[in-house]
């Protein structure tokens, strides 16, 4: 790999170099970086990520990286940014508006479970984050900004029901974030611990199935009228 001679960390790369010409799409690079970072921040955390370990899984260098997202930190946040913003992106294609409050809420759990259980590295960022007691999230607007679209949809949900008989009039849309937020994430936090100490795959198709029933049922039965 071509590595510069000389520059600056966050200096933009000289006209004529490699680095330069992987600018002519700089969107393709700047998400190849934030794929293997999520992974290294993932498996890692912040303090074991390493930036030349980064740049020698991408197609690019350390100064690029630098030249994106400024630092070490700045590419966590961003990594973070991206993870945030790629669930609440999904979440909006659901057409939760178009369904009768219950089922609207069985598919918004169901979603969470499913995409929770197969995207383990979201998971384990969230953990990270908690590891630094929400420092770097408490820095960005966007990650507060883009997370209030799952409470407006359960906002909505809840005032439906409410309208209709089926959701209780106490029910609170952050609380109960919170509570879909739990148990869904406890199925992969804690699976590789809960298999071992009770003998279980909780990674099996079946066990998945059947614990993501279960935790429609509980959500569903707590808010009940």
């Amino acid at each position: 790999m071509t590595r510069p001679t000389a520059g600056k960390a966050g200096e933009a790369p000289r006209p004529g170099t490699t680095e330069a010409k992987r600018t002519n799409n700089p969107e393709k690079t700047r998400e190849n970086i934030l794929a293997v970072a999520r992974h290294e921040f993932a498996t890692k955390g912040l303090s074991g990520a390493r930036i030349d370990e980064i740049a020698d899984r991408t197609a690019t260098s350390k100064r690029m990286i630098y030249y994106y997202f400024g630092s070490k930190e700045g590419l966590y946040l961003a990594v973070l940014e991206e993870a945030y913003a790629r669930i609440r992106a999904h979440e909006s294609t659901l057409e939760l508006e178009a369904l009768p409050p219950l089922e609207a809420l069985a598919r918004l759990v169901r979603f969470t479970f499913d995409y929770q259980s197969s995207n383990e590295e979201f998971v384990r960022l969230v953990m990270v984050e908690n590891i630094h007691n929400g420092a770097f999230i408490a820095r960005s607007k966007a990650i507060r900004q883009t997370n209030l679209t799952v409470i407006d949809a359960l906002r909505d949900i809840c005032a439906r029901g409410r309208a209709n008989g089926t959701i209780r009039a106490d029910v609170e849309p952050i609380d109960l974030h919170m509570t879909i937020s739990a148990l869904c994430f406890f199925a992969v936090a804690n699976r590789h611990t809960f298999s071992t100490i009770f003998d279980l795959d909780m990674t099996s198709r079946a066990a998945l199935e059947a614990r993501r029933e279960s935790v429609v049922a509980t959500i569903l039965r707590s808010v009940a009228a």
